[in-house]
């Protein structure tokens, strides 16, 4: 579904992204793993039009979409959930995920029927839905992003840190919405997470950057190399 070809990425004159290249399959969970700074999250906003992209190509559906607008991004099915939860504290929940319709063009009846719909499949949701966003929990928080994100029925998701700053319980209970909506919606994904074994639990591939580059890439058996369980599990 996308493929990534030679790309160098950054921001400004700062590269970060070195002939990065990979696929994403149609349907399938994909990590990217490694530690901070490696580029992580530059991959997930290349492709989403968020940084600046100095070579290189990134195709969707065959179709080249390197550079292509955000707006028109996620009209052709891409839509990304940045890192941060990055919710409008001053909003009521409802008013939150208005705004993850603001670019469609559908009419306003339907934008209240989806949103309805939304709030049903995640009750605390709906529960809350007059409610300002900041009386949210943290883990309340990540579920109303990743709702927002899936209102324009994505077929690509890019999720960049949904476990940032939970606690185990409530990051076991993200990590299980995410698998759903792998499932259920027969979304693809491609998920960014500092946690590495959660994420290869979920995984069909992981790819483990190391400054800006692949390091390396496979199923979720590449943990178990003695190298990257030292660095990620303290040799566990």
């Amino acid at each position: 579904m996308i493929e990534i070809k030679k790309l160098n990425a950054g921001y400004d004159n700062s590269q970060v992204l070195k002939d990065i290249s990979m696929r994403i399959e149609i349907g399938k969970v994909v990590s990217i793993i490694g530690p901070n700074g490696a580029g992580k999250s530059t991959l997930l906003k290349s492709i989403f039009n968020q940084c600046d992209i100095y070579s290189g190509d990134i195709i969707y559906n065959g179709n080249k979409i390197t550079k292509t607008k955000t707006h028109k991004l996620i009209n052709l099915g891409i839509n990304y959930c940045p890192q941060g939860k990055r919710i409008f504290n001053d909003l009521t929940v409802y008013e939150n995920l208005e705004i993850g319709l603001f670019s469609s063009k559908l009419k306003e009846k339907e934008k209240k029927q989806l949103i309805q719909e939304m709030l049903m499949r995640f009750p605390m949701l709906k529960e809350k839905e007059n409610d300002s966003a900041y009386t949210l929990s943290g883990g309340q928080q990540q579920i109303l992003a990743i709702a927002r994100a899936l209102l324009v029925k994505p077929e690509v998701l890019l999720l960049d840190e949904p476990s940032i700053g939970l606690d185990p319980k409530t990051m076991k209970e993200i990590f299980g919405i995410v698998k759903e909506i792998n499932k259920k919606d027969k979304t693809t994904i491609l998920i960014v997470e500092q946690n590495a074994k959660q994420a290869a639990e979920i995984s069909d591939k992981i790819y483990i950057f190391e400054d800006g580059k692949v390091a390396l890439e496979g199923t979720k058996e590449i943990l178990n190399d003695t190298k990257i369980k030292n660095i990620y599990f303290g040799g566990r």
